[in-house]
């Protein structure tokens, strides 16, 4: 008999189930007392600005749980950078979405400092192709969600291919260790050869060139046994590594005296933005893995604001109502609803649900454009 992977399945978040006990013994009490107030409730970070910029994601899920159920909700449009305020509104009787509090904050929370990684490097190599290297770190169940944030931080592709069949776009990669020891030391034109014959035309041809030797000699080798060769990847361990950016200047250097000036550099293994701005004018393209798919996940809160029409708040919460802006200056402004906001200020509350019905579109192409406007505005990453 098969084991059954220990997942959360789907059916349970939309139900309610994957909660946290004491919201279960919330509803029986509200329950027991005959009470369900009208309540507005908000998800926010930090209460006011604080000059931290963070890249909203997250919300296609979080709109699908909530749909179904009688409230209505707003929010910021996904792939926008705030840095604080509230990102959600929900308005509705609070028995309706209180035991979806605990599901609705993971799924805001972790997709958000995911793709505001994911930003962060798109943002260290604005030139560069950029992919998603990091599924492999995470809980596989989490792989789509992490390889959609990186998009919606600007990223080129990705590796998963199941998340790809979700996400209804094709994984891409190059070549592992592994195929190149599955043929042995001096016979790496035989893997990289196998490869080009074997992979869909549509494949890049890019060689992985750190296996057994030199990175020079096997990009040479490489770049003479494949016709057409895309490019060679430089994935060297980092205790072996060296000056990086000293190998890929010489392997740059070999490959153009060799007359491979059209093969291009890529490389991969535990980069981060500092490592892609000082090796972006030497490569042409990065694997980046676990500095966004291991990304702390962001502190969202989800608090009553307001009961029954009459402003409401715990103890170190603001009460009231809010909208949020953002100012010709790339100011993020945070103020209570029923005032008026800045001059030639720009709403960013927009509507998500009415009535249970999802009443926004989610384009990520056009999510991921939002996010490089506002990081440009904000000024986020630049250094």
């Amino acid at each position: 008999m098969t084991e059954e992977f220990d997942i959360v399945p789907a059916e349970a978040i939309a139900s309610g189930r994957a909660t946290d006990a004491y919201f279960d013994r919330t509803v029986e009490a509200l329950d027991h007392a005959g009470r369900n107030p009208d309540v507005v409730a908000e998800v926010t970070a930090d209460q006011f600005p604080t000059g931290e910029w963070h890249l909203l994601a997250g919300l296609k899920d979080a709109a699908t749980l909530l749909s179904g159920h009688s409230l209505d909700a707003d929010a910021l449009p996904e792939g926008t950078l705030f840095d604080g305020g509230p990102v959600l509104r929900i308005e509705g009787s609070y028995r309706e979405f209180g035991r979806l509090e605990t599901s609705l904050l993971g799924l805001l929370s972790h997709p958000t400092g995911v793709a505001t990684r994911a930003l962060e490097a798109r943002r260290a190599a604005p030139d560069s192709t950029v992919l998603s290297f990091g599924s492999r770190h995470v809980h596989p169940s989490l792989g789509a969600m992490v390889e959609r944030a990186a998009l919606l931080g600007g990223f080129d592709g990705f590796s998963n291919v199941a998340a790809g069949d979700i996400l209804g776009r094709e994984a891409g990669g190059t070549m592992p260790h592994a195929l190149l020891i599955c043929f042995g030391r001096g016979e790496q034109e035989a893997a990289w050869r196998a490869f080009d014959e074997a992979v869909p035309e549509s494949t890049p041809r890019i060689a992985l060139v750190d296996t057994y030797s030199d990175e020079v000699d096997e990009a040479l080798r490489a770049a003479e046994a494949v016709e057409d060769l895309a490019g060679v990847r430089l994935d060297t361990t980092g205790s072996r590594r060296g000056d990086f950016r000293h190998i890929a200047r010489e392997v740059r250097w070999s490959l153009d005296a060799h007359g491979h000036e059209d093969v291009d550099i890529f490389c991969s293994g535990g980069l981060g933005p500092a490592q892609l701005r000082e090796l972006r004018d030497v490569a042409d393209g990065f694997g980046v893995g676990s500095y966004v798919s291991n990304a702390d996940p962001l502190d969202f809160a989800l608090d009553i604001v307001e009961v029954d029409g009459e402003p409401a708040a715990k103890r170190g919460k603001l009460t009231g109502k809010k909208s949020v802006y953002r100012t010709a200056d790339g100011g993020h402004h945070i103020g209570l609803a029923d005032r008026e906001g800045p001059d030639d200020a720009e709403s960013l509350m927009e509507p998500l649900l009415r009535d249970g019905e999802i009443v926004r579109e989610f384009d990520l192409d056009a999510a991921a454009g939002r996010a490089r406007t506002d990081a440009t505005a904000v000024g986020f990453g630049d250094e």
